[in-house]
């Protein structure tokens, strides 16, 4: 783990962004549960995540399917036989490591020092997660936990254009948990057993050019997302996969990277589905899903163009693209919308009941529009470096001028500068510092 890395790590112990699943009995690797902060942060990014793929939106629609399916659905989408890595086992300890990833099978090596290691000869290993549905032993009824969420879409295609007034081109957005039998997940929070993603389905005409169009648009529109959240645009990239490397179902399939501390990596993927989906998914239910054209009267199989991003992923190159360590402070300088609380308030004096009073007055006024923090503990020197190092973007201190001419102290994160406002001013400034 690199050193960046592991201050992003420890600062999210700390502070309470996110904690090793588990941890009393010793945690499970690959689980990991988000605090106080870390929960606030990822409903944010999820929230804005929606509001940009949907709410201004008028051609995508969104959908919360279930976590368990119909274990044919899993046959259909090819996951029972494509959905697998090559694994190879060290003979000394029965360890299995990814056939493919050469340096995580040298790191290995290190670890038993000067025994030779021997490793077997690469297996396939499905990633899906079993579970058993029923009551009696031996009896249940053995399905997945969804190893990606777009299968819900799939299946669920011909219910939403009958139930909806949507015309291709559209898309269909969702949001959820998944889980993959990972046998090595590591990188923080990067590869993880249970993770969530938001997915947008993107349903066009089968037609090259228009694919080749929506193609190029969502990658584009996924880039653009990113940057305009604070990303710098020097840590993004795209790449292209090779023919020979795409997924099974793929014409074409790009991902967008980040160059995280141990390399460039994936962030999201944008991928030209075709229709194998839907012909997939006609062929293994025998239900007819294909689309009728409400204008030309044309039925036919649409092509799905998907972009898929990991909520994870993306969260944790947030904080790692806005961790900063300056000469007297650490601070995360994540965009305003993106910050676990938007502002916090202090009485410059925990002892003196006047000053209280009133910024409990301003506290109470704001939480109704904002996420807000309160912090009387110490000087208000740590309280400010406190907050800088889950990201608050603004606080505001009462003190003795605010008796007399109701102004406070408005400091900025990133700035440290300080700046008088009206107490009944103070809404409206947040409100226009808060624009998506």
């Amino acid at each position: 783990m690199s050193d960046l890395l592991e201050k992003v790590t420890s600062l999210c112990k700390r502070r309470g962004f996110i904690f090793p699943g588990s941890e009393i009995y010793g945690g499970l690797a690959g689980t990991w549960d988000y605090g106080p902060s870390g929960s606030l942060l990822k409903k944010n990014l999820k929230d804005l995540w929606w509001k940009e793929t949907v709410q201004l939106r008028d051609d995508v629609v969104g959908l919360d399917a279930a976590i368990m399916m119909n274990p044919k659905a899993w046959e259909a989408s090819g996951h029972t036989q494509a959905f697998t890595d090559p694994l190879v086992e060290c003979k000394l300890c029965h360890q299995r490591v990814r056939a493919d990833k050469s340096d995580e099978m040298a790191e290995h090596e290190k670890i038993h020092k000067d025994q030779k290691v021997e490793w077997t000869e690469p297996q396939q290993f499905n990633l899906l997660v079993k579970a058993y549905l029923g009551v009696v032993e031996g009896k249940q009824l053995e399905i997945f936990l969804r190893g990606e969420i777009t299968n819900g879409v799939q299946v669920n295609f011909k219910n939403v254009v009958d139930s909806t007034r949507v015309k291709i081109p559209f898309g269909i957005a969702q949001m959820g948990k998944a889980f993959r039998n990972e046998i090595t997940p590591g990188n923080f929070i990067f590869r993880s057993r249970e993770f969530e993603q938001m997915e947008v389905q993107y349903f066009i005409k089968p037609d090259e050019e228009e694919g080749k169009k929506w193609f190029e648009y969502w990658k584009q529109n996924r880039m653009d997302w990113y940057l305009k959240l604070g990303i710098k645009k020097e840590k993004l990239r795209f790449r292209d996969h090779e023919p020979e490397k795409r997924a099974h179902y793929a014409k074409m399939a790009t991902d967008i990277e980040y160059e995280t501390p141990w390399g460039w990596d994936e962030l999201m993927g944008i991928h030209h589905r075709g229709d194998w989906d839907q012909r997939r998914h006609e062929e293994f239910s025998g239900k007819n899903l294909k689309y009728h054209d409400p204008e030309t009267s044309e039925e036919y199989s649409p092509w799905d163009i998907e972009t898929s991003a990991g909520v994870d992923r993306s969260l944790l190159f947030f904080l790692i693209d806005a961790y900063n360590e300056e000469e007297k402070r650490i601070v995360l300088k994540l965009h305003p919308l993106l910050a676990p609380y938007k502002v916090a308030i202090f009485p410059l004096l925990a002892n003196k009941s006047d000053l209280v009073l009133q910024a409990k007055k301003i506290y109470e006024s704001l939480r109704n529009d904002f996420m807000v923090a309160w912090d009387d503990r110490g000087n208000i020197g740590k309280r400010y470096l406190a907050q800088d190092e889950i990201g608050t973007p603004w606080c505001v201190t009462v003190d003795f001028q605010t008796l007399n001419d109701e102004t406070v102290t408005i400091r900025d994160r990133d700035t440290t500068k300080q700046i008088r406002v009206k107490v009944d001013e103070l809404a409206k400034w947040f409100s226009g510092k808060l624009q998506y």
